[in-house]
């Protein structure tokens, strides 16, 4: 029988639709994706100055700026989303408010090389990715405008992406975003009633359960949520508490790129190279507004960095819209087990 599952960090419904009940294979793309323009694209060896001038680079060895040989490439988005320069306004238009486009849009180029998606990275190359994302949010949270960055991965068309080589996004806002601070305030009032993280009690009784867990590595684990929204959908946490991926060191980037690169493999494996999003919530910029002392006073120890992935292979429709409620066909459980068993070929 399928059943309605509450979720308490989310604050949401979900539909766990048994009777709808779907396998992998059933979620499989009939037509894969092309890879494009090979040669041509912005964001390969050569192609640097079809970009805007970058903002950062990890190098493979001495270069120039806006020149080859990087091993990742920051630059701003052509068609950014919101810009950097400008004053930050606010004001009220009747009932409503709003708040000039302050901001930042960046592309993080993950790679050179066209056709070498995440999931064909080495765990040391995705590391320098994530080094990368860390770099970039201590870069921006010197503006004292910013109070959230957002990094996110969309990986096919379906997902969002627009171009196939391998990248990520971040965009930076002047407010934090809604989902972050639903997650900001259930951890706070978690913290309040019993000291403790939500996150880290989530971390140790999915541990204790077992069926919802996926991966499990010394410092890191991939869960299914109990109410998923979508079918394999997966949080990935660090098991040792941490509020702020902009503090996480060198090594606990390099083992968070090994579990990854692992899962994007399982994942590519069942579900034949889905479309997915990738999606990375951390604690805001420390700039305390007026008013609001309280809202950070315990975010060191409330809050508690995840990355969120989510596949694109089934849609949202009216029931979902209208009612606030998510339709899931895999349970939880089955999609921890298909991933624990799936075999996957040595990279």
């Amino acid at each position: 029988m399928s059943e309605l599952r509450f979720d308490p960090i989310r604050r949401r419904w979900s539909i766990i639709a048994t009777e709808r009940r779907f396998r992998p294979h059933e979620f499989k793309r009939p037509v894969m994706e092309p890879p494009g323009d090979v040669g041509g694209c912005p964001f390969e060896y050569g192609n640097e100055h079809t970009t805007p001038p970058e903002v950062f680079a990890i190098p493979r060895g001495p270069r120039l700026p806006n020149t080859p040989n990087w091993s990742v490439r920051v630059v701003p988005n052509k068609f950014p989303a919101l810009g950097i320069e400008g004053e930050l306004s606010r004001e009220a238009v009747g009932i409503f408010d709003k708040v000039a486009g302050i901001g930042a849009h960046e592309v993080i180029v993950e790679t050179p090389d066209h056709l070498r998606p995440m999931a064909d990275l080495t765990p040391p190359e995705i590391s320098l990715v994530f080094r990368a994302w860390r770099d970039r949010i201590v870069d921006l949270r010197r503006d004292t405008r910013i109070r959230y960055v957002l990094l996110f991965k969309n990986h096919g068309r379906e997902a969002g992406a627009s171009l196939y080589h391998p990248h990520s996004q971040l965009i930076a806002t002047p407010i934090i975003p809604t989902v972050v601070v639903q997650e900001l305030n259930v951890a706070r009032e978690h913290w309040g009633h019993k000291e403790r993280c939500v996150f880290c009690d989530l971390i140790a009784q999915e541990r204790a359960f077992g069926d919802r867990m996926a991966i499990e590595t010394e410092r890191f684990v991939a869960l299914e949520p109990f109410a998923s929204a979508f079918p394999f959908e997966t949080w990935i946490l660090p098991k040792r508490h941490g509020h702020d991926f902009a503090l996480c060191p060198d090594d606990l980037l390099e083992d968070l790129a090994r579990l990854l690169h692992d899962f994007l493999r399982r994942i590519r494996a069942l579900l034949d190279d889905p479309p997915y999003n990738l999606i990375l919530h951390t604690a805001p910029s420390p700039h305390p507004r007026p008013g609001q002392p309280e809202f950070w006073s315990t975010i060191e120890y409330d809050f508690h960095w995840h990355i969120e992935f989510i596949p694109r292979i089934t849609r949202i429709a009216g029931f979902e819209w209208g009612s606030g409620y998510s339709i899931n066909p895999t349970p939880p459980e089955e999609a921890a087990r298909f991933l624990r068993d799936v075999i996957v070929e040595p990279s």
